[in-house]
């Protein structure tokens, strides 16, 4: 049984979404070929801008799909205090932050392989983070993350 602060990872079709989601899951779409179609990979909706009570359910849930996280690209900006490292479930995790924000957290597995989630900002209601993130995992999705979010009314802006 998850843990009640552990983000519920799923992997549903677009339509789907607006039956699964609330504050806390991330929603993905899982491609590793190469020729991954569309701008973005999934979606997160993270419950607060603490990235340090947020980030290992993430980390944890995706790994149970795509294995290993090596490192998390975060916008500076958008979170409170970010480190640069942190130990989640026993494995080193770095966090590269960038000073510009756009709307996405980008996360490595290995050395190379890149997954781009799109981040729905906390505060941002139900309806409006659902729509966000079911647009954000379509496949022919090309879209700006920033982009998504001013269409589905969630505001622009860093997560």
């Amino acid at each position: 049984m998850p843990e009640p602060d552990a983000p519920h990872v799923t992997r549903l079709l677009p339509d789907a979404v607006h039956q699964a989601v609330r504050p806390g899951t991330a929603v993905v779409r899982l491609e590793t070929r190469k020729d991954r179609q569309g701008m973005l990979d999934g979606a997160w909706w993270p419950r607060s801008r603490d990235i340090a009570a947020e980030l290992p359910a993430l980390i944890t849930a995706l790994t149970r799909y795509l294995g290993a996280i090596s490192r998390v690209g975060l916008d500076a900006a958008a979170w409170d205090e970010l480190p640069t490292r942190m130990t989640i479930d026993g494995r080193l995790v770095h966090i590269d932050s960038f000073p510009a924000g756009d709307d996405t957290v980008l996360i490595t597995r290995g050395d190379r392989d890149l997954f781009s989630l799109l981040v729905v900002p906390p505060h941002t209601p139900p309806d409006a983070a659902r729509a966000a993130m079911a647009e954000a995992v379509r496949v022919d999705n090309v879209t700006r993350a920033e982009q998504i979010l001013i269409d589905t009314g969630t505001g622009s802006g860093a997560a």
